[in-house]
């Protein structure tokens, strides 16, 4: 069971750039003669399907390859369409056979879009905390930051450069960001991670007050 666990924490909520275990949204988790059974919540019983549906997508095929698990049963609870969310998975059909009539396509762009919200608030992150000890952020490289590792996680499911000769600030297409665009680009990916952040917050009280803890 600790490996099931181990394996939940790449999933992550891909509005919060949060681990869904950090998050509290994982309820239980248990293993019966190799299968792994794992229960989700989430802070409100209206919180956004699609994002309800990664969640729970990512969570069956992390525990799926777990070595020793032959099949995985993963339940959405307390959710509006946890029905549809939970037999969606099951089935592998994907996100519009889950909902037909009202999903006409896949969460590939939504996913990409907020991988990359993340990658940018996290950027922003390094460098003020090097900016402030007096380092060139439009000249450094990613052997420059202490800790990487979250930023090249960040960078690594979005494809772009995450060795240590690589730029620090990079754009969506991973080409260096030129030092006159630094400064708004900056404040932009500033405001991204402090509404992360913000919501992040908020949902963890949300998620406190439904279920106490």
């Amino acid at each position: 069971m600790p490996a099931i666990w181990r394996a939940l924490d790449a999933v992550v909520d891909p509005e919060l750039d949060e681990p869904v275990t950090e998050l509290g949204f994982v309820s239980a988790v248990s293993v019966e003669d190799g299968v792994a059974h794992i229960r989700l919540r989430l802070p409100t019983y209206f919180c956004a399907p699609n994002f309800a549906y990664l969640m729970v997508a990512d969570a069956y095929e992390a525990a799926r390859a777990v070595p020793g698990v032959d099949a995985v049963d993963v339940r959405l609870e307390d959710h509006f369409a946890a029905d549809e969310i939970n037999d969606g998975v099951a089935a592998g059909d994907g996100f519009a056979a889950a909902f037909p009539g009202l999903a006409v396509s896949e969460l590939d762009e939504l996913r990409l879009t907020f991988w990359r919200k993340a990658h940018a608030a996290e950027q922003e992150r390094v460098a003020s905390r090097l900016a402030g000890d007096g380092v060139d952020v439009a000249r450094a490289r990613l052997r420059d930051v202490p800790d990487a590792d979250r930023l090249r996680r960040r960078r690594e499911r979005l494809g772009l450069p995450a060795g240590d000769d690589a730029p620090l600030l990079v754009d969506d297409d991973g080409a260096p960001i030129a030092a006159e665009a630094l400064p708004l680009r900056l404040r932009l990916a500033r405001t991204t991670r402090i509404s992360i952040e913000g919501n992040a917050g908020f949902c963890r009280g949300l998620l406190s007050t439904r279920y106490g803890g």
